[in-house]
């Protein structure tokens, strides 16, 4: 059974403005995200806020998702990572494998996350690669749950992956490595 985890508790204090709430073709990055892990073949999906809560909640009532709350948000990613896993182990706890995804990543959709469900083996990582580097979206077997879980700070899952990197496979996403941190690419979304 394998779980998605949609990571946006930050407060996108680089950008100045809550990216989830960023539309990009007519939703949110952050409906975006939610729609691409709902329409993958996974068995459920839970999206982790923090910052902004409330006003971000309200923008995906109508969606059939877990959403969790980190109230520990501004101690960096690791906090989300840990809460995720926590909470949607308790509301799935048959949960073989987990997809760690961002809400920034625009170009992340249900067919990139399938190669990741496809590509799952015991005991193994299937990392996006990109810029000459792994990251996500990610899956991790069970066996890395309790790894993820150990994660501090600003740490984020990378962390995991370069750790085991026996244990990695990597599934080619160029457009991985478009993200939204700035106003710049934004703007160069937009565009």
């Amino acid at each position: 059974m394998t779980g998605i985890i949609i990571l946006a508790a930050g407060s996108s204090s680089r950008l100045g403005t809550a990216k989830q709430a960023l539309q990009y073709q007519g939703q949110t990055l952050m409906q975006r995200a939610i729609q691409s892990a709902l329409a993958a073949d996974c068995d459920t999906v839970a999206i982790v806020l923090g910052a902004n809560a409330e006003a971000l909640q309200l923008t995906i009532t109508d969606l059939p998702v877990h959403v969790f709350f980190n109230d520990a948000w501004e101690e960096g990613m690791a906090s989300s990572i840990c809460c995720g896993i926590s909470e949607l182990q308790k509301t799935a706890p048959q949960l073989t494998s987990i997809v760690l995804m961002l809400c920034d990543q625009p170009y992340v959709d249900a067919s990139i996350i399938n190669q990741l469900i496809q590509k799952a083996l015991p005991n193994k990582i299937i990392a996006s690669a990109y810029n000459n580097t792994i990251g996500p979206p990610a899956l991790f077997d069970r066996l890395f749950f309790q790894d993820l879980l150990s994660l501090s700070g600003h740490e984020g899952a990378k962390k995991i992956m370069l750790g085991h990197p026996n244990a990695v496979i990597e599934i080619p996403f160029p457009l991985g490595a478009i993200d939204i941190d700035t106003i710049a690419d934004y703007d160069q979304l937009s565009n």
